[in-house]
């Protein structure tokens, strides 16, 4: 039998210099893509701005504490810098999608701008899957996700020919909790219609199912539970979150209860009241002696032993 060979044709392009990007789908490509535009952050916190990268996104979030004219000064400085960032490496900024809002019952009178182009003041933004509010409450992004969720449980009830209880409520957990778990140490709810609104999609759902028409769970308890943990993970740096910016130690050293206690401040607005950082403090603060701070898997098998009920929402 003849041997028959076929030499393989290889080419080669030509080498041409690249002045700026990053070519899309190579391995090295996202850590050089933070190379690219991780200067942004330094050269904006020099005017005085607090900026705000998530992972390898050239989403970003730019604010400052407004007190006077003088902040205000430095945010369009920000801005400034920005463009001139943007113009200079040739990544092109998309203006329309560049929003203010103010969190306060105090609207900013100074109009701010982008290469001449004025931002426009919005009440509701989305931010990284969270639907925020100039007054911070979880409403509107309750209202949302809730529509979403039960959209989804309505197809799995069409969808799935088996009535399978197993099946069916797997399939729950899998494509309808998603929806409203996440990111909820962030807009966690403090009225009792907005937890009622959650946990109506599960009650809806089991109702359908046989043999669940008097479901019963701890959704409550749960998610507070998961803000204990989240704060024991900040407080023994298990997260790569600042403590500084979310607690600070109690002062009085000479107090009842364990050694790890957080300072507890007077909140003037009820927005700020209910944020993760302020609920979980008198929580965490009321942790018996008895709990096991040597881990994280062992604070967890504490706490279950501990009665919890007295600060679920009524």
């Amino acid at each position: 039998m003849a041997d028959h060979t076929v030499d393989a044709l290889v080419t080669h392009s030509i080498f041409v210099p690249m002045l700026s990007g990053i070519i899309q789908g190579s391995v090295i490509g996202p850590l050089l893509f933070l190379i690219f535009i991780n200067d942004r952050v330094e050269l904006l916190a020099s005017v005085g701005t607090t900026v705000k990268v998530f992972a390898d996104d050239s989403d970003m979030t730019v604010y400052v504490r407004v007190t006077g004219s003088i902040h205000l000064i430095k945010l369009q400085s920000a801005l400034d810098l920005l463009n001139d960032w943007a113009s200079k490496w040739q990544l092109q900024l998309s203006v329309d999608k560049c929003f203010i809002l103010n969190l306060s019952k105090i609207q900013c009178g100074v109009a701010l701008h982008i290469d001449r182009n004025r931002l426009p003041v919005v009440q509701i933004c989305c931010d990284l899957g969270v639907t925020v509010c100039s007054d911070l409450a979880p409403a509107v992004h309750i209202d949302q996700i809730v529509a979403k969720a039960h959209q989804r449980a309505n197809n799995i009830l069409r969808c799935f020919v088996s009535r399978d209880l197993k099946s069916l409520t797997r399939a729950f957990t899998t494509y309808v909790r998603p929806l409203l778990e996440c990111n909820s140490i962030i807009w966690s709810p403090y009225l009792k219609q907005d937890s009622d609104h959650i946990e109506q999609v599960q009650r809806h759902f089991s109702r359908r199912l046989r043999r669940l028409s008097n479901y019963t769970y701890e959704n409550r308890l749960t998610l507070l539970r998961n803000d204990l943990a989240w704060c024991y993970r900040i407080v023994f740096g298990l997260a790569a979150l600042i403590f500084d910016e979310f607690f600070e130690w109690n002062p009085a050293t000479q107090t009842r209860g364990h050694a790890f206690k957080l300072y507890k401040r007077n909140c003037t607005h009820r927005s700020r009241a209910v944020f993760f950082s302020e609920r979980v403090i008198n929580v965490w603060n009321q942790l018996p002696v008895s709990t096991d701070f040597r881990s994280l898997s062992s604070f967890m098998r504490s706490i279950c032993c501990v009665d919890l009920s007295s600060y679920l929402h009524k």
